[in-house]
């Protein structure tokens, strides 16, 4: 998705939940400051053409392996269920608030971090970027800079959507999704309205 049939969105949901512009774009800067280097390619190899499955961190999860196949991208800490299971997920799209030890490992054997700067992570960009020293990608929901891509998609797992979709994915298939959890609280209820509607938009509905 361009940035401009994007932005409309985007000053939709910083209304929404009031949230500062401000704040998403220092945060890109400090990412494009902290990232070593701009791996797109890489992603896009392992991507365009493929059937790629997008994990959710839904509980359910761990019950729908045996739907996930092709490449594998995974949201944030869904990443951890995979490995555990034995699945190294191609790429792993996070803002770094689910990140563990076991990410820059990861990273290391090959799988692309695709790392998200918002307006309050700039601690944790900090902290976990230096230690990616595989492939890495980094993203905003603001203006992208050089180097700083936005792809479309807000929460980690429709970006993650989003980016296939860009990025010249054959299908996408969504596992761990579960957009009606009542049992979290109203700003992640929020998130996940948002994320039903956006990928309503590039036609995924669920």
């Amino acid at each position: 998705m361009k940035f401009e049939d994007w932005e409309p969105l985007y000053t939709e949901i910083l209304d929404y939940f009031a949230f500062d512009r401000e704040g998403d774009e220092r945060a890109a800067a400090e990412l494009a400051r902290l990232a070593p280097r701009d791996d797109l390619p890489v992603l896009e190899a392992c991507c365009r053409g493929a059937d790629v499955t997008v994990c959710g961190n839904a509980p359910g999860l761990k019950h729908d392996l045996d739907l996930v196949h092709g490449t594998v991208f995974a949201a944030d800490a869904a990443a951890d269920v995979l490995v555990s299971r034995g699945i190294r997920p191609d790429a792993v799209f996070t803002d770094l608030d689910g990140a563990t030890d076991s990410f820059p490992a990861m990273n290391r054997e090959g799988t692309v971090m695709v790392v998200h700067a918002h307006g309050d992570n700039i601690p944790l960009l900090r902290l976990w970027v230096p230690q990616f020293e595989g492939p890495l990608v980094a993203t905003t929901q603001a203006r992208p800079l050089p180097g700083v891509h936005n792809f479309g998609g807000f929460s980690d797992g429709d970006r993650a959507v989003f980016a296939a979709d860009a990025l010249g994915a054959a299908s996408v298939t969504l596992v761990g999704f579960d957009l009606d959890d009542a049992a979290v609280d109203p700003v992640k209820r929020g998130k996940l309205a948002w994320a039903r509607t956006l990928l309503g938009i590039i036609g995924y509905e669920i």
